[in-house]
């Protein structure tokens, strides 16, 4: 059995092709208000997946949340609340702006715990970045209606999340903001890229400033901005990945249902996104395990299954930030997940003989100790 990697991008021939046709184009990107055809092309699928009203396209996730910070004017004596169980870029982006960044714990499913949200709000307090994360919606009717009391706004990461919904509702529709990435091993991809959705007129025209110095019309820089524009070619290819969303999502839910029905019943195995009002997208198939979980990644690599673990570190104990006095907080939850969970591969390229595989050599690795 060939290495079975937690991730990979389906790229076809029409990705190829449309990627070929932009380089002989010679148009390789646009520095206009609106963007160039394909990052237009790109925005339109994006809008009318989500539901959204705009969907404004940027060179990368990490970017669509810098951005969207920034548009609110999020500055030097804001705070920003997030959970400190993701990947470092949600936090980063708050630093980037000048404002400071509050840990939240999160609950059992891993996600922002809204309880501990109110306990670190203040008056200081300007958004509130929740984490859809592996590809499983956030608690997001609570998290609105506690920034919906202080006019907060509320700024969604769904890097991995594009096409799951909440409540029959799309991620992606919102009054403020939600951000995308396309990072190579994403849902879809454009190798990097990123993007915000809203249905907030004035925050899509900023945004569409921001991302190209500030401007409006030819070289009349209007606020601060910076070059965060998408190219061409990358935006052919993720407009072509938009037009096969829908079925890389059922191949990796058919995966993880497989995968499920294999291994959810293994003594010690446990799963946490759970919640029947929302719909999981299994960006990542992520099992709890109460004990020897490094032991049993260890043994499961060595038998070519790419199983990982996201995240072994919470942000706050980055040494970024424990040399910023974060390390101590008490955020009993998310320790316990960087402790437990453990990735299993189910992305659309993985077959049914790769996944019984999987399930075989997750059983003997609970086993063999």
């Amino acid at each position: 059995m060939n290495f079975i990697p937690i991730n990979k991008p389906v790229i076809g021939e029409r990705e190829k092709k449309a990627a070929l046709a932009v380089l002989e184009s010679g148009i390789l990107t646009d520095a206009s208000y609106a963007g160039g055809k394909h990052v237009q092309d790109f925005e339109r699928k994006l809008a009318a997946e989500t539901g959204a009203k705009h969907a404004i396209a940027v060179n990368s996730g990490t970017a669509s949340l810098q951005i969207s910070l920034m548009a609110y004017n999020v500055k030097a004596g804001d705070e920003v609340l997030l959970p400190a169980f993701t990947f470092e870029a949600t936090a980063n982006v708050v630093i980037a702006c000048s404002a400071k960044p509050v840990f939240v714990d999160v609950q059992s499913d891993y996600t922002i715990d809204p309880r501990d949200i109110k306990r670190k709000m203040t008056s200081r307090t300007k958004a509130i970045i929740p984490v859809h994360l592996y590809g499983y919606p956030t608690d997001l009717d609570e998290i609105k209606e506690i920034a919906a009391a202080s006019s907060v706004r509320v700024i969604e990461d769904a890097a991995e999340s594009l096409g799951a919904e909440y409540k029959g509702m799309t991620i992606g529709r919102t009054k403020d903001a939600a951000c995308f990435s396309l990072y190579a091993t994403k849902v879809i991809t454009s190798g990097e890229g990123g993007a915000i959705t809203t249905d907030d007129d004035e925050m899509a025209d900023r945004l569409r400033m921001m991302r190209n110095h500030g401007m409006r019309e030819g070289y009349d820089t209007r606020i601060l901005g910076y070059n965060f524009r998408m190219p061409e070619m990358q935006a052919a290819i993720a407009s072509v990945q938009m037009d096969r969303l829908s079925e890389l999502i059922a191949a990796r839910r058919k995966n993880a249902t497989t995968l499920n029905e294999r291994v959810s019943k293994l003594p010690g195995v446990s799963m946490r996104q759970t919640k029947t009002d929302r719909s999981h997208i299994w960006y990542l198939y992520t099992i709890h395990l109460p004990k020897d979980r490094d032991a049993v990644n260890e043994r499961l690599r060595a038998k070519g299954v790419g199983s990982a673990v996201y995240w072994k570190t919470p942000v706050n104990k980055m040494e970024l930030y424990a040399n910023m006095g974060y390390a101590d907080l008490d955020l009993p939850v998310v320790y316990d997940a960087c402790d437990h969970v453990l990735s299993l591969p189910v992305h659309p390229l993985v077959t049914e003989e790769e996944i019984t595989y999987i399930a075989d050599q997750l059983k003997s690795a609970l086993t063999d100790r």
